[in-house]
């Protein structure tokens, strides 16, 4: 069930599509708010579809017309993209506005594996002015191929071996924390990838962990709360000993492939040296 606050934001959302112009042929509600998840601190965001591109200061122009304030933008400038920031009663709004071939062409790479959160948020987009376009799009995006969830799972598996998993206790010095936590983070993101391929789905951003992995069937047990335990934890062996697991589990679940068998292998061997580390 929708959260109040986003049945709140919907309504908004839908304000804006209503005020934009004709030219504009799909807007898809994405983020929390579409998929009924969203509370006090989430925002709008809105992907918009125009016929023709539209120049950054024609989406200022727009965006003002609909009500939004403080206009800004973000991310790179002067491509087929256009991003407009503002506030509509009080609330963060993010218009992404995309040329209908851009969109198309940003569906169709997702198909041939150059998967990115595009794809999840297509999926769970909800239509507030539509020709058709998003519906047509999730038939497309509708479950990822086995072909495309067998090369995540061995591009996740890619970094773990062909060096000495002694290696891993270097970030494990004192004064590393930086290099720690990137690899960390790094390690989490992978096994996050493998586990999104095994269930067949687009892989989200990584906001609401837990949530996204809940109804996941295959996975291993407590994986949000080990990443948070590993990403938490102040001694940095610890931390790569509860993420090193987690990652030899994973693996272990995954089909085997050239970077798979390398990991499996090398995770064992990585787990025994964070086991038994060398006195200082």
């Amino acid at each position: 069930m929708a959260t109040a606050r986003s049945l709140e934001l919907r309504q908004l959302a839908e304000r804006i599509a209503d005020a934009l112009p004709p030219e504009v042929v799909e807007v898809v509600l994405t983020g929390s708010v579409s998929r009924g998840a969203a509370d006090a601190v989430s925002d709008i965001e809105l992907l918009i579809v125009t016929a023709e591109p539209l120049e950054l200061a024609a989406c200022f122009e727009h965006a003002g017309r609909v009500g939004l304030e403080q206009l800004d933008t973000w991310g790179p400038q002067g491509g087929p993209a256009a991003r407009v920031f503002g506030y509509l009663d009080g609330v963060p709004i993010e218009l992404v506005w995309w040329p209908r071939d851009l969109a198309e062409a940003s569906v169709a790479v997702q198909l041939t594996g150059d998967v990115t959160s595009v794809a999840d948020a297509l999926v769970h987009g909800v239509p507030l002015r539509t020709s058709g376009l998003l519906a047509r799009w999730q038939q497309q995006l509708r479950e990822l191929s086995a072909e495309v969830a067998a090369a995540q799972i061995e591009s996740a598996a890619l970094t773990w071996g062909g060096y000495a998993p002694e290696g891993l206790l270097t970030v494990a010095r004192p004064g590393e924390r930086l290099a720690l936590l990137e690899r960390l983070v790094d390690d989490a993101s992978r096994v996050l990838q493998i586990v999104y391929a095994l269930n067949r789905v687009w892989p989200p951003t990584t906001k609401r962990v837990a949530t996204r992995v809940e109804g996941l069937e295959v996975k291993p047990e407590r994986l949000a709360e080990r990443i948070e335990q590993a990403l938490t934890e102040r001694d940095p062996v610890r931390a790569l000993l509860v993420l090193n697991e987690l990652q030899l589990e994973t693996v272990l679940l995954a089909p085997s492939g050239p970077n798979v068998d390398r990991a499996r292998v090398w995770l064992a061997r990585a787990l025994e040296v964070l086991q038994t580390p060398p006195a200082p």
